[in-house]
């Protein structure tokens, strides 16, 4: 099961990428559902807290940064794609890891 997670972290991240250059609707759908696989397969008890520090940091430079990028010229348009690409990857992992946290608190 972790090799799934860690390929799904993977693709997810690449299919990122592509997404910046080549937007298709799909691929909002696909990233949303591998970062639910990688929060639910991939982070274990041990990495939650460096995970969810890593994901609320990039959500948030995605969140903010993403529009303010859009003014470099060139290349604006295509990073803040990525941005936002990474944000609707992470941000789902992220719910589930903080989620999967929360009821470890409470059965504790």
């Amino acid at each position: 099961m972790a090799k799934i997670g860690h390929v799904a972290f993977i693709f997810g991240i690449v299919i990122s990428i592509v997404t910046g250059f080549f937007f298709k609707d799909w691929m909002l759908w696909l990233l949303t559902i591998l970062g639910i696989v990688v929060g639910f397969l991939n982070i274990r008890a041990k990495e939650v807290q460096s995970f969810l520090l890593a994901a609320v940091s990039l959500v948030i430079i995605s969140a903010f940064g993403g529009e303010l990028i859009y003014d470099i010229p060139r290349i604006g348009p295509l990073l803040g794609s990525i941005y936002i690409a990474l944000l609707i990857f992470v941000a789902p992992a992220a719910i589930v890891v903080a989620l999967k946290s929360l009821y470890q608190a409470a059965k504790d």
